[in-house]
């Protein structure tokens, strides 16, 4: 590696804190988007999925739905789904329905408790219970 292309490679420290809690943020608000998708109907033939409160298809969405599957929160349903948008006018295009094909992400049963944030309250209530048994201990 040389010392230019290694420089490249560094980030830069201004604001990082406040930049990875708002990275976070957004990461939570994409896991809780995918949980209020729904199938609104299936279309025949084919068994063409219409999703209702579909997540945005852009790289930032894709780059948090990866970062959730890497900590194990989404996993792929299928890798091969066609895709297709609406007209503005909400009805079907003309021509070629699907225009991409990508996968469908499911939540896991860790991406429900990151969004309940249910970790969180395992961890407050050892802490209490312990908190009694000291007490406890303590009056004994």
């Amino acid at each position: 590696m040389t010392a230019n292309h290694s420089k490249s490679l560094e980030l830069p420290t201004e604001g990082t804190m406040l930049r990875n809690f708002l990275t976070e943020r957004r990461i939570g608000r994409t896991l809780r988007r995918l949980s209020r998708q729904r199938v609104a109907l299936i279309l025949q033939p084919g068994d063409i999925w219409v999703v209702e409160r579909a997540i945005s298809d852009d790289a930032e969405t894709e780059a948090h739905l990866r970062t959730c599957q890497l900590r194990g929160w989404v996993e792929p349903v299928s890798n091969a789904v066609p895709r297709g948008r609406l007209t503005d006018s909400g009805g079907l295009p003309s021509g070629q329905l699907f225009d991409d094909v990508r996968p469908i992400y499911r939540l896991t049963d860790s991406g429900w408790a990151a969004i309940n944030r249910s970790h969180m309250w395992v961890v407050l209530g050892a802490i209490i219970a312990l908190a009694s048994l000291f007490a406890a201990l303590a009056l004994r």
